[in-house]
């Protein structure tokens, strides 16, 4: 066993666990120290939350909240990396929380079978230090910006289709929100989900690891974070862009 200066104790197994983690000078023992108290809440334990969740457990992050409504899918199978096709018809939190303790058991999983709607939001965000928004349709996501703000809760957005994606981090009361962005949800049925449009399993991935890696960056106080900024990306073209957004007084959710 070894303390750190703070009194945290890690065992011979976790140091060897986070040994590569550790050696990186913005994270160290102290940083590794943060994550393990940390508490993060990923909303959705699909395409974006599946890598998000894997690498959240792998980092050591001490508490994670997992999201979901649904059961698995086979046509769910293609993407979502954390499900087996032995997991099919279990509900999506029950196959994700056993695959995070395999991963590490040194993690704890809280789960909530339950879509994310207005009675339930704040009660479930609250108790966690940041947020990862895996939903998949635009009520769900505006939802999780205004009970982040309501909350002051950290957490990052991203949204996938085909082989494109977006994605940015919002810090409320310090950085434009996704209302700045995106005042209004589009109507019902005009911007077709993965079901109708398709997606690329890789792409989901990809943007489910970087949501994963702001909130690290968020928990241990290092880096810039992907604030007042969406990143596009568009991975058939291999084209990588940055819009600067600024926040909005009027914005009807973070505004004055």
């Amino acid at each position: 066993m070894m303390h750190d200066g703070d009194g945290m104790i890690f065992s011979e197994e976790e140091q060897q666990r986070y040994s590569r983690q550790i050696l990186l000078e913005p994270v160290g023992r102290k940083g590794q120290q943060k994550i393990s108290e940390s508490r993060v809440l990923v909303v959705g334990s699909g395409g974006l939350g599946s890598p998000a969740l894997m690498y959240l457990s792998a980092a050591g992050v001490g508490t994670i909240g997992i999201m979901d409504g649904d059961v698995v899918e086979i046509s769910n199978l293609q993407r979502q990396i954390i499900h087996f096709t032995e997991d099919l018809d279990k509900p999506k939190v029950l196959s994700a929380r056993e695959k995070l303790i395999r991963l590490n058991p040194h993690v704890r999983v809280n789960t909530y079978h339950e879509f994310l709607h207005s009675e339930n939001s704040l009660e479930r965000i609250k108790d966690y230090d940041f947020i990862i928004d895996g939903t998949d349709n635009f009520p769900s996501r505006f939802l999780m910006n205004d009970s982040c703000i309501a909350m002051n809760k950290p957490f990052c957005h991203a949204g996938v289709m085909g082989f494109e994606g977006q994605m940015m981090t919002i810090v409320p009361g310090q950085s434009a929100c996704l209302r700045c962005v995106f005042p209004e949800p589009p109507p019902p049925d005009s911007v077709p989900g993965s079901s109708q449009a398709g997606i690329l399993g890789t792409v989901a991935g990809l943007f489910g690891a970087l949501q994963a890696t702001e909130a690290i960056k968020y928990i241990i106080g290092q880096g810039d974070l992907l604030t007042n900024r969406l990143l596009i990306c568009d991975l058939l073209q291999m084209i990588f862009r940055e819009v600067k957004i600024k926040k909005r007084l009027r914005c009807p959710a973070c505004g004055s």
